[in-house]
């Protein structure tokens, strides 16, 4: 199997450097920089995004605005992890044999990192370690709270689990390997490890997450129905996009394990099949984000699309009056959309030479959520000040009784 250390024993040089566990943690770490950034400029432009989740808001200036809260806890992870960096450099040169050994340095700071979230230290951002900590496990099982306890922070949350899919799995890999006894966390990363769909498995976590909290939204709304809130059609369809991911993830488990006497299709076939899913879900989840998640009209009727009263493509109520920022978050979802459905493909590792290759998508997924998210979080606010789009049956608030179960 690609990726077992008894076929594959050498370790490249990317992951002498930068093994496994440390990418993890540097992409995490990163996760919380750019929530501080996403924070901190929403707060500057008044966007007010505790009110959004319903967070307990600032209310005196003794109290510290909550991206300096977030900075503050991104600080106090990163010195650590630079601390560990720097001594696993020195004390391992880069010599593959020592690297495997000193898989203590950055399995420890993982510990410490899961420690900071869990161990109530007051001066540390208790409150948002805390709300984090109880969102994280509402919906770790598809939970969606109701609008009122902070709904739209739970489906942000479950969506930027989605980001992190391959993360995820990559944390599962590490740990795999550190309890194996026939290698190490800072080998040659073994996909493999927990047998063939293990692995996909995990990757496959957050879309089922999502895929749960659209059918309990759809369920609310049919429980609630009234004249103006339609019959949840739009849950459907949005459930029907996480779901597109499955093909992908499950075609892409079969691939790397393929054997021709169990599988009646030949292997070109079968990546054939494969491509064709990636390219639903890739432009079905490109679609959604402009046209449902930013409410642009960029996919709508030529009427709409050209309307003088907003710049093309666009839509009226708009909070960032560059359109330039719009136009540019559009590109670059789209490539970055289309590459990232190939990147979740755990088939793919050996093509994507590989480990330093994986790593940059990882990172670009990363950006590419912390863009999402400041048009997502204006979209939403323009929905509560100006009202839904006429058609918008997806977050907007239809009134207390449609979300009441």
């Amino acid at each position: 199997m690609d990726g077992d250390p008894s076929v594959e024993p050498g370790l490249d040089g990317f992951s002498r450097i930068l093994p496994l566990p440390y990418r993890v943690a540097i992409i995490l770490v990163c996760g919380i920089w750019a929530w501080g950034l996403n924070l901190h400029y929403l707060y500057f432009v008044k966007i007010d995004v505790p009110a959004l989740i319903r967070y307990s808001t600032r209310t005196t200036q003794r109290h510290i605005p909550h991206h300096h809260s977030t900075y503050r806890l991104a600080t106090f992870l990163t010195i650590p992890l630079a601390v560990s960096f720097f001594f696993f450099w020195t004390i391992t040169g880069g010599e593959k044999e020592i690297v495997r050994q000193w898989q203590i340095l950055p399995q420890s700071y993982l510990v410490f990192f899961a420690l900071c979230f869990i161990v109530p230290i007051q001066r540390m951002s208790h409150n948002g370690r805390s709300r984090f900590v109880q969102t994280l496990k509402r919906v770790s099982i598809g939970g969606l709270a109701q609008i009122q306890d902070g709904k739209f922070g739970d489906i942000l949350l479950a969506d930027v689990l989605t980001s992190y899919a391959k993360v995820l799995g990559d944390l599962f890999v590490s740990t795999c390997m550190l309890l194996s006894s026939k290698t190490t966390s800072t080998s040659k990363p073994d996909r493999g490890c927990g047998g063939q769909y293990l692995v996909p498995l995990v990757i496959s976590i957050p879309s089922i997450i999502r895929l749960r909290q659209c059918l309990i939204e759809f369920v609310r709304v049919r429980k609630n129905r009234t004249a103006d809130s339609g019959w949840g059609g739009q849950h459907l369809a949005n459930a029907l996009k996480y779901a597109t991911a499955f093909p992908v993830i499950i075609l892409s488990a079969i691939q790397r394990g393929y054997d021709p006497k169990r599988i009646n299709m030949s292997e070109t076939g079968l990546f054939r099949l494969w491509l064709f899913f990636v390219f639903i879900n890739s432009f079905y989840s490109f679609y959604w984000d402009v046209a449902k998640d930013w409410d642009l009209s960029l996919f709508s009727s030529a009427r709409e699309r050209n309307k003088p009263e907003h710049p093309w493509g666009l839509r009226r109520n708009r909070y960032f009056h560059a359109r330039q920022m719009y136009y540019t978050a559009i590109v670059i979802d789209f490539f970055l959309r289309c590459t990232w459905s190939i990147k979740l493909s755990p088939h793919l590792d050996h093509f994507n030479d590989l480990e330093g290759g994986i790593f940059l998508m990882e990172l670009l997924e990363v950006v590419r959520r912390w863009m999402w998210i400041f048009l997502r979080v204006e979209t939403e606010w323009v929905r509560n000040n100006k009202g839904p789009a006429p058609d918008d049956i997806l977050l907007g608030e239809f009134g207390a009784k449609i979300d009441e179960d």
